[in-house]
C-alpha cells in the first residue's frame, strides 16, 4: 500500500509517496498550475510514475494541502455571499472592533467586509447570553430572506445569530428553512464552525467560510474526478490548519479550516522530527518560492494561534477568524522574491514574487527581474546543471543580467549586489524568527532550528548563526517537507465551547461533564463508538476577571480548583511575565483536541556509521560575503552516512535543494537521515 501526499504552493507543487511494504519513497516537484491547481497535482503524479515507477492503483491513502482557500480570499475570487443575522446586528461586519494595529498610525483603515450591506439580511429573533429564548424566531423573515437571495443571485449563505454559541436552535431552524427554499445554495451556520463568543469574530468566520465554500466544494469534486480518472482511489484527505487532516467531505463543510493548509503540513512534520530526534523544542522555518513561514514547537507539540488574523498589516487590523490555526508568522520573502530599489535607492526584497510564471530570470521563461534564486545562482550556491535534478536548466548569464539591474545603481559588482540581495532577504526572515520566538517569550538559544522548503537550506546556516540556536536541522526531503509532514499528520478535530465561570468547586464538578460531551461529539465525528479509541487533549482558557483576553493551558477534566488556578497562574506568567495570585480568575472556554491514532509515515534509522571522511563529488567556486570567491567541495546528500562530518565552507546537494555550510560550521548526518549543522567550537 502506498501513502501519497501533495502540497500546492505558490511556485511549485510537491509530491511524496511512501510504499509501506518496500519502505520506498516516491518524490516529484513540478511547477504549480495556477489556473487549475488540480492539473499540477496530476502532473506531479504522472512525473513520479514516469521517473520512479509510482503505480497510482497501489495508492490507498491520499492527503492534499494547498492554497485554494487562502488564494480565493486574498485575491477576492470567492462567490456572491449573503449573511443572515439577528435584527439590529446587520452592521457588525462593517463596525468591526474599532481598533488600530498600530496605535499611532493615522493611516489605519478598517477593511471592507466580504459581504456587502445589501446582502446582509436581518430576522426577528433573540436569545440572551445564557442561550434562553427571549424572542422566538420569525420564520416568515427567513423565507423572505430566501426570496431576496434568490432574486439577488446569491451563491452561498452564512447564518450568524446573536448568542447562538450558547444555543444553536434558531440557527439550526434558519438553516433548515433556507436549505428547503434554496436547495442548490450552500448554507453554513456559525455554530457549525465556531461555538465561541464575540459576535464580530463569529460573523467574520461564517462569512469567510461561506465565501469560499462553493469554490472548495467544486475544487475537491474536480480533484476527486481527476484522481479517480488516474486510477487513484480514496480515501481522500485534506490537510487542516490545526496540524491534522480531515476527509474531503468533512473539510468541504468547514473550508476555512484549510486556510493555512500547506504550512500546517510542515509544522506537523516538524513536530514528528522533534519526537524522533528527542528535540522537543524547535523553531520551524519553511522558505518556499513566495514566502517564508515560521512556527514554534514546544514539548513536541505545535501551538495554536490565540487569534488568527488574516491580512493584518500596520495599517489594517485584518480579518479575525475563529478556526484553529497553528501559530505561524509569515513574511513575503522566498526563493522567487523580487529585489528592487525604492525611491531612496535602498535595496528591498519582496513581498512580490516571480512565482512559477515567469519565475526567476534564470528559469528562462521570460522573467527579467532579480530574485533570491538568481542571487544564489550568481554566488555559486546553486548549480545551473544539477538544479531540480537537471530538469530545469538554469541560465547563469540571464541571472547576472537581472542582478546587474540593481548592481549598477548601487555602484556594486554583480557578486556584491547578489550577496546584498541575499542579506536583505535573510534580515526579513530573521525578523519573522524573532517575532515567533523572542516576542513570544522564548529564548532561541534553548531551541534548535529546523529549516525546510526549496530555498530554506540555501539560507539556513546564516539564519541559525544569527539566531544563536543550539543546532540547525535540515530534514530528509527538505524541498518537499510540507508534503512529507502531511503523511506524518493524523485525523484531527478541535472542539471549543464558551463557558465563562469562576474557578470553584461547582466548576470543577462541571468540567468532567462538559469534556465528556465534547468527547462524545468527537467520537461521532470520527465514526467510533467510544471516545477512548481517540487521543484526547483537554485544554481550557482562562483570564483574570475584567481582563479582555484569555490564555490557554492544559488541564485534566478532574483537576481541583487549586490545581486549575496554579496552572492558570503559570500560563499567565509565561505569556505576560507576571501573575496576580490574589485576583479572582475565571475560565472562558474549554477546548478538546481529538486525534485518531492511525499509522503515519515512519522515519527509518540506520546504524551504518562511517568514521572515514566523506569524499566530495566535485568542487566549484563559491562567493562568500566579505571573503570573495573560494573553492568549495560539493557533496551528494545520499552519499553521506551517519557519523560522517562535513566542514564548511561546503555545499550538500540533493534532488530538491542545496544546503550551504558556512566557514566555522560542521554538518553531520544523523542516524535518522537528518543533517545537523552546528558551530564548530574549535573555531
Amino acid at each position: 500500500m502506498i501513502r501519497l501526499a501533495t502540497d500546492v504552493g505558490g511556485t511549485f507543487t510537491d509530491l511524496i509517496g511512501y510504499d509501506e511494504r518496500e519502505g520506498r519513497l516516491y518524490t516529484a516537484k513540478v511547477l504549480t498550475t495556477t489556473d487549475d491547481q488540480s492539473q499540477g497535482v496530476m502532473h506531479a503524479i504522472d512525473r513520479a510514475g514516469e521517473n520512479q515507477g509510482l503505480d497510482p492503483t497501489e495508492v490507498r491513502f491520499f492527503v492534499h494541502g494547498g492554497t485554494t482557500v487562502i488564494n480565493a480570499i486574498t485575491e477576492r475570487k470567492g462567490v456572491r455571499t449573503a449573511l443572515l443575522t439577528t435584527r439590529g446586528f446587520r452592521d457588525v461586519l462593517a463596525i468591526g472592533r474599532g481598533t488600530r494595529p498600530d496605535l499611532y498610525n493615522l493611516r489605519s483603515k478598517t477593511p471592507d467586509a466580504f459581504v456587502p450591506r445589501h446582502l446582509r439580511f436581518e430576522v426577528r429573533e433573540r436569545l440572551n447570553a445564557a442561550g434562553e429564548i427571549v424572542e422566538p424566531l420569525n420564520e416568515d423573515d427567513v423565507r423572505a430572506c430566501a426570496d431576496a437571495c434568490r432574486a439577488q443571485g446569491v451563491e452561498t449563505i452564512g447564518i450568524v445569530l446573536l448568542h447562538s454559541y450558547a444555543n444553536p436552535a434558531h440557527e439550526e431552524r434558519c438553516a433548515q428553512i433556507l436549505r428547503e427554499c434554496l436547495p442548490d445554495v450552500p448554507v453554513c451556520a456559525s455554530h457549525e464552525i465556531s461555538r465561541q463568543w464575540r459576535e464580530y469574530e463569529r460573523s467574520n468566520t461564517v462569512a469567510l467560510n461561506a465565501y469560499v465554500q462553493p469554490i472548495v466544494q467544486r475544487y475537491f469534486a474536480n480533484l476527486e474526478r481527476s484522481l479517480a480518472k488516474g486510477s487513484l482511489e480514496g480515501p481522500y484527505y485534506a490537510m487542516q490548519s490545526n496540524g491534522g487532516i480531515a476527509r474531503f467531505d468533512q473539510a468541504a463543510r468547514a473550508p476555512l479550516t484549510l486556510i493555512e493548509s500547506g504550512p500546517a503540513g510542515g509544522v506537523a512534520g516538524a513536530a514528528r522530527i522533534a519526537q524522533v530526534l528527542a528535540e522537543p523544542d524547535l523553531i520551524y522555518l519553511d522558505v518556499g518560492g513566495t514566502t517564508a513561514k515560521c512556527s514554534v514547537i514546544r514539548g513536541g507539540q505545535p501551538s495554536l494561534a490565540p487569534d488568527y488574523k488574516l491580512e493584518k498589516t500596520r495599517t489594517s487590523p485584518g480579518y479575525t477568524v475563529q478556526v484553529p490555526v497553528v501559530d505561524i508568522v509569515e513574511v513575503g520573502a522566498g526563493g522567487g522574491s523580487i529585489a528592487w530599489l525604492d525611491a531612496g535607492n535602498r535595496l528591498r526584497v519582496g513581498p512580490h514574487s516571480a512565482g512559477s510564471n515567469p519565475g526567476p530570470a534564470c528559469y528562462g521563461l521570460g522573467g527579467t527581474r532579480p530574485t533570491v534564486t538568481d542571487a544564489k545562482l550568481v554566488t555559486g550556491v546553486i548549480d545551473p546543471v544539477t538544479f531540480g535534478e537537471g530538469r530545469i536548466a538554469l541560465d547563469l548569464e540571464a541571472a547576472r543580467r537581472a542582478v546587474a539591474t540593481i548592481a549598477e545603481p548601487l555602484g556594486m559588482s554583480v557578486e556584491e549586489a547578489a550577496s546584498a540581495l541575499i542579506e536583505v532577504a535573510e534580515e526579513t526572515m530573521i525578523s519573522a524568527l524573532k517575532l515567533i520566538s523572542i516576542q513570544r517569550g522564548h529564548d532561541p538559544r534553548d531551541f534548535a532550528l529546523l529549516v525546510s522548503g526549496g530555498a530554506g537550506p540555501l539560507l539556513a546556516a546564516k539564519l541559525a548563526r544569527e539566531m544563536s540556536v543550539r543546532a540547525c536541522i535540515i530534514p530528509t526531503q527538505p524541498g518537499i517537507f510540507s508534503a512529507w509532514g502531511m503523511l506524518a499528520a493524523r485525523p484531527r478535530i478541535d472542539l471549543r465551547r464558551m463557558i465563562l465561570a469562576g474557578i470553584d468547586d461547582e466548576l470543577t464538578e462541571r468540567l468532567p461533564v462538559l469534556f465528556a460531551e465534547l468527547a462524545k461529539e468527537a467520537a461521532a465525528y470520527f465514526g467510533v463508538d467510544d471516545a477512548k479509541a481517540l487521543v484526547l487533549t483537554p485544554i481550557v482558557e482562562g483570564r483574570y476577571r475584567n481582563q479582555e483576553h484569555s490564555v490557554a493551558f492544559d488541564c485534566p477534566p478532574d483537576a481541583s480548583p487549586a490545581e486549575v488556578l496554579e496552572r492558570f497562574h503559570a500560563a499567565h506568567r509565561k505569556a505576560f511575565t507576571f501573575d496576580l495570585p490574589g485576583v479572582a480568575a475565571e475560565l472562558t472556554t474549554i477546548h478538546l483536541q481529538a486525534e485518531a491514532p492511525v499509522e503515519t509515515v515512519p522515519v527509518p534509522r540506520s546504524d551504518d556509521r562511517r568514521h572515514t571522511p566523506p569524499v566530495p563529488d566535485r568542487h566549484r567556486p563559491l562567493y562568500l560575503d566579505g571573503q570573495g570567491w573560494a573553492d568549495s567541495p560539493v557533496y551528494r546528500r545520499e552519499g553521506l552516512r551517519p557519523g560522517q562530518t562535513v566542514s564548511g565552507p561546503a555545499l550538500v546537494e540533493e534532488a530538491t535543494t542545496t544546503t550551504l555550510v558556512l566557514p566555522g560550521q560542521t554538518c553531520a548526518m544523523d542516524p535518522t537521515g537528518q543533517m545537523i549543522i552546528r558551530e564548530d567550537i574549535a573555531c
